[in-house]
């Protein structure tokens, strides 16, 4: 499963955990701290999940979408598909694959939407590559299923009715692509020195 914290309050955003049955969480964020909830910050989670009875496990230096490996930019933002080829980032998908066969296991990242965050652009899609089923969490407690939510991305960019030309897994492609180039990563620093070498 995913879950995006979101601004919630923690009480709410266990009893999301617990409704769904969910006893581990796997944190994505490259930045495990939030200023503007920080009921989520590492310090704060890790210790209140313990007491709920749910695990923690922070593997946001394997599977951030913010990560230090500079091979995996373009002008500065970050490429899914190279981020996707690291080391680094094939170990965080195996210890999810692993630990989902002992564990409920939810993805959590910051963005309550979860197409607007990398648990479902990069990381969901990688793991439904692998043969994993993937359900995303909603702050108002419903349950959508990977597929459903990638049928609503790509009708967010007009891509959902059949074409002649293309099939669904091309149009489904090309809205991945279009979605990423809204949500991925810019690091300035690197955008910058970009656009000083030009």
């Amino acid at each position: 499963m995913t879950i995006g914290h979101s601004t919630h309050d923690f009480a709410a955003f266990i009893e999301l955990l617990q409704k769904n049955q969910v006893t581990a969480v796997a944190d994505v964020r490259s930045a495990p701290a939030s200023q503007f909830a920080p009921q989520f910050n590492r310090r704060s989670l890790d210790p209140g999940l313990h007491a709920s009875g749910l695990k923690y496990v922070f593997l946001g230096k394997e599977l951030g979408a913010r990560t230090e490996d500079t091979t995996c930019y373009v002008d500065g933002r970050v490429q899914y598909s190279r981020l996707a080829q690291t080391h680094a980032f094939a170990s965080g998908i195996e210890r999810l694959i692993k630990g989902a066969r002992r564990e409920r296991i939810a993805i959590m990242c910051t963005e309550g939407e979860p197409l607007n965050c990398h648990r479902t652009v990069l990381i969901s899609r990688v793991l439904t590559q692998r043969g994993v089923t993937i359900h995303h969490i909603h702050g108002d407690g419903r349950v959508e299923s990977h597929d459903a939510a990638m049928e609503r991305l790509m009708a967010k960019f007009g891509l959902a009715d059949p074409e002649l030309f293309r099939t669904p897994a091309e149009r489904l492609e090309e809205a991945l692509s279009r979605q990423e180039e809204r949500i991925a990563y810019v690091n300035q620093e690197l955008h910058s020195e970009r656009a000083a070498d030009a």
